[in-house]
């Protein structure tokens, strides 16, 4: 009778054990920042969330996109924060989905001499907290309280370049100019600059992506809410994006 009493309690202290163990993993699986959004800080729970969802793994775009120039602006000084919000990199990220549609935009303009020129890919959502801090304007930089489509891995900020020379075409103002002349609907710029414009925002769209209003070089994937939020640097996409080709 001692022995099955024991065997009993044994079973007992196993099965609250294991159900402590649950609702702590359960607890950290649905933890939230400070704004009740889930952000993904951890490779495995980026490999989770792609699981069954191939589309969703990170890509690196110079890998992906033959030819595609990159100026990656937060990754040096020249940027409106005037300081070096990434770490040296050579190249940066997006969801395979967006990826695979940006090189569709590539092959496009190459065969016009054309060609893709981006500043900005995947940005860690600490670096958009960083942003927020001196504009909080969310015409121009993400609330955190949102959080951005740099954050999931689908928004892009880029221009078009000539091919042989490597200029850009003119767009009416430089990247990241927090003006009225840089949205979308501004109309009172040289037609050749107009039609620069143009080209660009048709064939994003043509290729699935939405433009941003305020800002002709940004663009974006529709039904963000479908991908999660990211907080991983880029050492840790380099490792994992290889995965995604």
């Amino acid at each position: 009778m001692n022995k099955i009493i024991h065997q009993l309690q044994l079973l007992f202290v196993f099965g609250l054990v294991f159900l402590c163990t649950g609702i702590n993993c359960q607890g950290q699986q649905s933890a939230l920042n400070k704004y009740g959004l889930r952000v993904i800080s951890q490779q495995a729970d980026l490999a989770l969330s792609c699981k069954d969802a191939p589309q969703k793994n990170m890509t690196d775009l110079r890998n992906r996109i033959p030819g595609l120039v990159l100026d990656l602006r937060y990754a040096g000084t020249n940027n409106f924060m005037h300081q070096k919000l990434y770490p040296p990199t050579r190249t940066s990220y997006m969801r395979k989905i967006a990826a695979d549609s940006l090189a569709g935009v590539q092959e496009v303009l190459n065969r016009s001499g054309l060609g893709l020129k981006i500043f900005d890919a995947y940005r860690p959502y600490s670096v958009t907290e960083a942003m927020w801090e001196p504009i909080k304007d969310d015409r121009y930089v993400a609330d955190p309280k949102k959080g951005s489509g740099h954050n999931r891995g689908i928004a892009v900020d880029l221009t078009i370049i000539d091919l042989h020379s490597g200029i850009e075409l003119p767009m009416g103002t430089g990247f990241d100019n927090f003006s009225d002349t840089a949205h979308q609907g501004f109309l009172g710029l040289p037609e050749a600059t107009l039609k620069n414009r143009l080209l660009l925002k048709s064939l994003m769209e043509l290729h699935g992506f939405k433009a941003l209003d305020t800002e002709w070089w940004h663009f974006s994937l529709p039904n963000a809410s479908d991908y999660e939020l990211l907080d991983l640097d880029f050492k840790t996409l380099k490792k994992i994006s290889r995965y995604a080709q």
